[in-house]
């Protein structure tokens, strides 16, 4: 027999999924903006949320001509963090083992892009919504952002979070987060390393025009190529990372754009890339 709180939760989707796209998606200069549609709830993470963004994740990985992905969000908050509405109406550990399963494989789905991405984070990431900063390859906030892992307020450690917060903060930043669920500003996700740089709310596109601009400007394979085996290195021993890189290093230096780049370097001229 079916859990009326998952029935309910299952209509709560169906017409989630009827109304406006979850996710707006935009695109310029090969750079793809893609906005989290939900501000008037501080755009949650629904399984519909969470599917939209894996969908678009899917296309990407496939799209040689997006260079730069930006992850923004509607309204006033950047991003809340799971549903806990639509959490609550199931009270069920196989729903709650597959939701935690689906968000953690469209984390892994952006960390796979080809594409660098970079959250635009204008305002509040909570929970999840942290993770999805933290998952991000780099991250340009407002001096109005602020950030926290604030499940433990509710009974509920942030676990899922914490995978992806302590691989962007020194541990004992990350647990402090983690053990208090207390908000940290801008400044201080700066200073803790979950975020590259701060400017002012007027500036953030700007700032991030600059970031996404001066990586299009780059080859693309050199970038594909270098950020795979930055996060592959990352995971790996010391001797063996060499081993690894020392690998894809000889593959990028095959590349045409690499042998154009080092020889305008010996010309003494500006490079002519062909990507």
């Amino acid at each position: 027999m079916e859990n009326p709180g998952q029935a309910g939760a299952a209509g709560d989707a169906q017409r989630d999924r009827a109304q406006e796209p979850q996710v707006l998606r935009e695109q310029r200069s090969g750079i793809v903006t893609l906005t989290l549609n939900r501000g008037a709830r501080f755009n949650p993470l629904s399984v519909a949320m969470i599917e939209a963004l894996q969908a678009e994740f899917t296309q990407l990985a496939t799209d040689t001509s997006a260079r730069v992905v930006v992850l923004a969000g509607q309204g006033t908050a950047f991003c809340a963090g799971h549903d806990l509405r639509e959490m609550r109406a199931c009270p069920d550990e196989a729903y709650y083992r597959s939701l935690f399963a689906l968000c953690s494989k469209m984390m892994l789905a952006m960390q796979a892009l080809p594409q660098p991405v970079i959250a635009r984070v204008h305002g509040m990431a909570t929970a999840a919504g942290c993770q999805l900063v933290a998952s991000c390859d780099l991250a340009v906030a407002s001096t109005q952002a602020r950030f926290a892992v604030s499940g433990v307020k509710l009974g509920l450690f942030c676990s899922t979070p914490s995978v992806a917060l302590s691989r962007n903060v020194l541990p004992k930043h990350a647990l402090e987060m983690l053990l208090t669920g207390e908000f940290i500003d801008a400044s201080t996700a700066l200073q803790y390393g979950l975020v590259n740089r701060v400017v002012p709310a007027d500036e953030l596109d700007a700032a991030i025009d600059t970031l996404a601009a001066s990586i299009c400007a780059k080859p693309a394979t050199a970038i594909r190529m270098g950020k795979q085996l930055f996060y592959r290195q990352a995971a790996m021993g010391t001797a063996a990372a060499y081993q690894l890189a020392a690998q894809a290093m000889a593959c990028n230096m095959m590349d045409a754009d690499a042998l154009e780049g080092v020889q305008a370097f010996i010309d003494k001229r500006p490079p002519n890339f062909g990507t």
